[in-house]
């Protein structure tokens, strides 16, 4: 039996008596992209915080690669091999895109030279070739989404978790992160995301871990979360279930302009 990469095992985490994440348990293995879903307050977030080392979980475990990582601090994590994204973007704004990156080349390079060729193909792989020297804070809410994931790439890691990587991006940008995502699961990368909008990013999932209220209440294949009736009432909405069910086949990457949040 083949060993997910990274295994969320009975993740409990609570703030005094607010319980945020209860028993959530699910895998990811190595080379699938996986979407967290679910409405606002429902505690992807905080799971996300969890996984990456950010809170140390009430109860459970998070194993990855075969290793227990739950409660290691977030550079330990990120040194072996698991990275992320925030939700607000905070680029080093008055250093150029380049130099952005090159912060994150240099935890696994220790010369120059080495660390300037890896922020090179960062940058590339992130579409941001263009912009390599101009200061980041200049650059486009869409522009800095992909700096902030070309920075974590820098670092070469194993799997990446994306927390709300489209978000507030207009169409075009949210068909260029897409659609540099699925280059990325292409090349080998093990891709976590949470995210709200769902035409853009159902057609690349592998499969759909859904919560509500901090508990889990479905996993499984994209077309199958769709047709759940606790999903489609707790956060989906029959609207986007229909249109899901009536694509006329799968689809890597979405064609056409991407839909707005579901309701």
């Amino acid at each position: 039996m083949k060993t997910p990469l990274l295994d969320v095992s009975g993740i409990t985490m609570k703030f005094g008596s607010l319980v945020a994440n209860k028993d959530v348990s699910f895998t990811v293995d190595a080379g699938q992209i996986v979407g967290l879903i679910g409405p606002n307050g429902s505690g992807k977030t905080t799971l996300f915080n969890c996984v990456s080392g950010m809170y140390k979980p009430v109860s459970g475990r998070v194993t990855f690669d075969g290793r227990d990582i739950t409660g290691l601090p977030m550079h330990r994590i990120a040194d072996i091999g698991l990275t992320r994204t925030f939700q607000i973007v905070r680029p080093l704004a008055e250093m150029t895109v380049l130099e952005n990156v090159l912060v994150g080349a240099y935890l696994r390079c220790r010369d120059e030279r080495s660390a300037r060729a890896q922020a090179d193909r960062c940058v590339k792989l992130c579409l941001l070739d263009e912009w390599r020297d101009r200061p980041a804070g200049s650059m486009t809410l869409g522009n800095k989404k992909r700096l902030e994931v070309a920075r974590i790439l820098s670092t070469s890691p194993r799997m990446i978790l994306l927390d709300e990587a489209v978000a507030g991006l207009t169409s075009t940008e949210i068909n260029e992160m897409v659609s540099m995502i699925v280059s990325l699961r292409r090349d080998g990368m093990t891709i976590l995301m949470v995210e709200h909008i769902m035409e853009a990013i159902m057609p690349i999932l592998d499969k759909v871990v859904v919560l509500s209220s901090g508990v889990k209440i479905a996993e499984g294949p994209p077309e199958e979360i769709s047709k759940n009736r606790d999903v489609i009432t707790a956060y989906l909405g029959e609207k986007f279930s229909r249109r899901l069910a009536e694509s006329e086949e799968p689809r890597e990457a979405p064609k056409g302009e991407p839909g707005g949040e579901p309701r």
